[in-house]
């Protein structure tokens, strides 16, 4: 058996490294959780009705589809923030977002419309990685309200854009919170790409009834078969924007890499501090 190494008369003790404490700075309750799911329902909706919808339907022919869409998308995310709240969101977590949103929207502006370049969601996926699934939803969508702001891009397509990233920043709090170090940035930058993809073709799946008109090959054709849809929606993808939203996946996976390891420590640093609420600890 090994001795206990000795310590100087006088000198106090080296702390202890203890665990690193994993951080919900949104609490998800239960009414909470039950908001989250009905918007991520509606938002399904508003972005699938063009494969679902029938031939003789309102929105079939109706290109005011994208307003009433968006209005309804806004009154859902209404809901879920206004859930957020009465669950007692700390003051430390708003400032957090607040913080936190205006970071994103200064960043988009200098790098948006560069071959898909977009730096913001390396924020909004290490936010909501450190502070939890449900702050991680709420920063995107305040993220993508406040750059359109900055930037005067409010329009039928904010609220997709809003639950896109929302959903987005949802999963990065979602993924395991025992993963650190490499493997946890690994784990960041392969998710960040693989949503940087998806939030493309959902954006593109927003607009795509109305962006070429109809009587082309690449045409949403109301009340066609499902797969004959698809089959022409995903040509439309891959020929107007897999290269554009490639450059986002490399973009986003490339700055997580980078940045990930010291914007990390600063944010949980930031959460020690702030004491947000109740925490859970977990193993470093």
């Amino acid at each position: 058996m090994s001795a206990a190494p000795a310590r100087t008369p006088g000198t106090a003790a080296a702390p202890t490294v203890g665990p690193v404490p994993a951080v919900d700075a949104v609490p998800l309750s239960r009414r909470t959780a039950l908001a989250l799911a009905l918007t991520s329902v509606v938002g399904l909706l508003a972005f699938g009705w063009p494969l679902l919808v029938g031939a003789t339907s309102a929105l079939a022919a109706g290109t005011q589809a994208p307003l009433v869409l968006g209005v309804v998308l806004v009154g859902v995310l209404a809901v879920f923030l206004v859930a957020v709240n009465d669950g007692g969101i700390d003051v430390k977590a708003i400032a957090m977002l607040g913080l936190l949103s205006a970071v994103g929207a200064v960043l988009r502006p200098l790098a948006a419309g560069t071959g898909g370049v977009e730096t913001v969601f390396v924020v909004m996926l290490l936010g909501g990685r450190v502070f939890g699934p449900g702050f991680g939803f709420v920063l995107g969508s305040t993220t993508m309200v406040a750059s359109a702001l900055l930037t005067g891009g409010v329009g039928p397509w904010l609220p997709f854009q809003m639950l896109g990233a929302s959903w987005l920043g949802l999963g990065a709090g979602l993924l395991p919170r025992r993963l650190r170090g490499r493997v946890e940035l690994a784990a960041l930058a392969a998710y960040g790409a693989v949503a940087a993809v998806l939030y493309g073709v959902a954006m593109n799946l927003s607009f795509w009834p109305f962006q070429l008109g109809a009587g082309t090959g690449l045409s949403f054709e109301a009340g066609a078969p499902l797969a004959e849809n698809l089959s022409r929606f995903a040509l439309y993808s891959v020929t107007t924007s897999l290269g554009w939203d490639l450059g986002r996946a490399v973009t986003t996976a490339v700055g997580v890499a980078l940045l990930g390891r010291p914007v990390l420590a600063a944010l949980r640093r930031a959460s020690v501090r702030a004491a947000f609420g109740p925490a859970s600890a977990h193993p470093a």
